[in-house]
């Protein structure tokens, strides 16, 4: 993330969701719900006057998460992160190739 807005104080937000993942086949089986994604994001490294506190790994339950939270902003910053996504493998789950997405917004 890079803010280049020079602002005396401000603040941002930076989001996760997932899409559930799916084989493209319609049965349960056939279906990861998001809720059994984790999103960690890790260690953030910071450039510039900043305070970027990530979340503690989350759950992406198909709903809008706080991923990093950024306070304290004076002037131009930067906040890198390098997170990690693990997704639990429910029983029964058929085996083949799945895909889904995950977003990651800043505002």
């Amino acid at each position: 993330m890079t803010d280049a807005r020079a602002a005396l104080t401000d603040t941002w937000t930076a989001t996760v969701s997932s899409s559930d993942f799916t084989t493209g086949g319609a049965s349960s089986a056939e279906t990861i719900p998001a809720g059994d994604v984790t999103y960690d994001p890790g260690t953030v490294s910071t450039t510039g006057t900043i305070t970027a506190t990530p979340t503690a790994p989350i759950l992406l339950a198909g709903t809008v998460q706080t991923a990093v939270a950024a306070t304290g902003i004076v002037g131009n910053n930067t906040a890198s992160w390098d997170p990690a996504l693990s997704v639990a493998i429910p029983a029964g789950a058929v085996a083949g190739t799945y895909s889904g997405v995950v977003t990651q917004s800043v505002s």
